[in-house]
Protein backbone atom coordinates (compact mmCIF):
# COMPACT_ATOMS: atom_id res chain seq x y z
CA UNK A 1 0.00 0.00 0.00
CA UNK A 2 1.19 3.47 -0.76
CA UNK A 3 0.71 6.13 1.83
CA UNK A 4 -0.46 9.42 0.42
CA UNK A 5 -0.05 12.55 2.39
CA UNK A 6 -3.30 14.48 2.56
CA UNK A 7 -2.77 18.19 2.13
CA UNK A 8 -5.38 20.37 3.71
CA UNK A 9 -5.71 24.06 3.11
CA UNK A 10 -5.15 26.53 5.89
CA UNK A 11 -8.17 28.37 7.22
CA UNK A 12 -7.76 32.11 7.66
CA UNK A 13 -9.64 34.15 10.21
CA UNK A 14 -11.54 37.27 9.21
CA UNK A 15 -8.82 39.36 10.86
CA UNK A 16 -6.06 37.68 8.83
CA UNK A 17 -8.04 38.15 5.61
CA UNK A 18 -8.69 41.81 6.43
CA UNK A 19 -5.00 42.36 7.17
CA UNK A 20 -3.96 40.82 3.85
CA UNK A 21 -6.63 42.71 1.89
CA UNK A 22 -5.54 45.96 3.55
CA UNK A 23 -1.93 45.16 2.61
CA UNK A 24 -2.92 44.57 -1.03
CA UNK A 25 -4.99 47.77 -1.19
CA UNK A 26 -2.22 49.82 0.44
CA UNK A 27 0.42 48.39 -1.91
CA UNK A 28 -1.78 49.07 -4.94
CA UNK A 29 -2.46 52.63 -3.74
CA UNK A 30 1.28 53.31 -3.54
CA UNK A 31 2.46 51.38 -6.60
CA UNK A 32 -0.70 51.27 -8.76
CA UNK A 33 -0.44 47.46 -9.11
CA UNK A 34 1.30 44.31 -7.92
CA UNK A 35 -0.35 44.06 -4.53
CA UNK A 36 -1.71 40.56 -5.01
CA UNK A 37 1.62 39.13 -6.13
CA UNK A 38 3.51 40.85 -3.33
CA UNK A 39 1.00 39.67 -0.72
CA UNK A 40 1.07 36.13 -2.13
CA UNK A 41 4.83 36.01 -1.73
CA UNK A 42 4.86 37.73 1.67
CA UNK A 43 2.09 35.67 3.29
CA UNK A 44 2.56 32.39 1.35
CA UNK A 45 -0.94 32.40 -0.12
CA UNK A 46 -1.99 31.80 -3.70
CA UNK A 47 -2.92 34.80 -5.81
CA UNK A 48 -6.22 33.13 -6.63
CA UNK A 49 -7.14 33.00 -2.94
CA UNK A 50 -6.30 36.67 -2.51
CA UNK A 51 -8.30 37.57 -5.64
CA UNK A 52 -11.29 35.70 -4.24
CA UNK A 53 -11.03 37.56 -0.93
CA UNK A 54 -10.77 40.88 -2.75
CA UNK A 55 -13.82 40.08 -4.83
CA UNK A 56 -15.84 39.14 -1.75
CA UNK A 57 -14.69 42.25 0.10
CA UNK A 58 -15.58 44.56 -2.74
CA UNK A 59 -11.96 45.41 -3.47
CA UNK A 60 -10.57 45.56 -6.96
CA UNK A 61 -9.06 42.45 -8.43
CA UNK A 62 -6.63 43.17 -11.23
CA UNK A 63 -5.55 41.19 -14.24
CA UNK A 64 -7.12 39.38 -17.16
CA UNK A 65 -9.46 37.33 -14.97
CA UNK A 66 -10.92 40.49 -13.45
CA UNK A 67 -11.45 42.01 -16.89
CA UNK A 68 -13.24 38.85 -18.04
CA UNK A 69 -15.43 38.94 -14.94
CA UNK A 70 -16.34 42.55 -15.63
CA UNK A 71 -17.29 41.71 -19.21
CA UNK A 72 -19.47 38.81 -18.08
CA UNK A 73 -21.21 40.99 -15.50
CA UNK A 74 -21.94 43.64 -18.13
CA UNK A 75 -23.33 41.02 -20.49
CA UNK A 76 -25.57 39.62 -17.76
CA UNK A 77 -26.83 43.10 -16.90
CA UNK A 78 -27.64 43.79 -20.55
CA UNK A 79 -29.56 40.53 -20.89
CA UNK A 80 -31.57 41.33 -17.77
CA UNK A 81 -32.43 44.75 -19.18
CA UNK A 82 -33.68 43.20 -22.41
CA UNK A 83 -35.78 40.66 -20.52
CA UNK A 84 -37.77 43.42 -18.76
CA UNK A 85 -39.82 44.01 -21.91
CA UNK A 86 -43.47 43.78 -21.13
CA UNK A 87 -46.03 45.51 -19.06
CA UNK A 88 -45.44 48.72 -17.16
CA UNK A 89 -46.09 46.86 -13.89
CA UNK A 90 -43.22 44.42 -14.55
CA UNK A 91 -40.88 47.29 -15.31
CA UNK A 92 -41.89 49.16 -12.16
CA UNK A 93 -41.44 46.03 -10.04
CA UNK A 94 -38.04 45.50 -11.62
CA UNK A 95 -37.04 49.10 -10.84
CA UNK A 96 -38.24 48.73 -7.26
CA UNK A 97 -36.30 45.50 -6.82
CA UNK A 98 -33.14 47.02 -8.29
CA UNK A 99 -33.51 50.09 -6.08
CA UNK A 100 -33.73 47.94 -2.96
CA UNK A 101 -30.72 45.91 -4.07
CA UNK A 102 -28.71 49.10 -4.69
CA UNK A 103 -29.59 50.42 -1.23
CA UNK A 104 -28.47 47.16 0.37
CA UNK A 105 -25.19 47.19 -1.58
CA UNK A 106 -24.55 50.81 -0.62
CA UNK A 107 -25.08 49.95 3.08
CA UNK A 108 -22.70 46.99 2.74
CA UNK A 109 -20.15 49.20 0.99
CA UNK A 110 -20.40 51.81 3.74
CA UNK A 111 -19.78 49.13 6.38
CA UNK A 112 -16.80 47.72 4.44
CA UNK A 113 -15.31 51.21 4.05
CA UNK A 114 -15.66 51.82 7.79
CA UNK A 115 -13.98 48.47 8.49
CA UNK A 116 -11.21 49.28 6.00
CA UNK A 117 -10.64 52.73 7.51
CA UNK A 118 -10.45 51.35 11.05
CA UNK A 119 -7.92 48.68 10.05
CA UNK A 120 -5.92 51.23 8.08
CA UNK A 121 -5.90 53.60 11.05
CA UNK A 122 -4.59 50.86 13.31
CA UNK A 123 -1.52 50.32 11.10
Amino acid sequence: MSTKKVIRGKRYSAEEKSKIIAFVNEHNAKNKRGGQLTAAKKFGISQLTIATWLKKSGGKSTGKAAAKGAKKTTAKSASKAVSTKGSMEKKLNSLLSLGKEIEKLERDLKAKRAQFDSIKASL
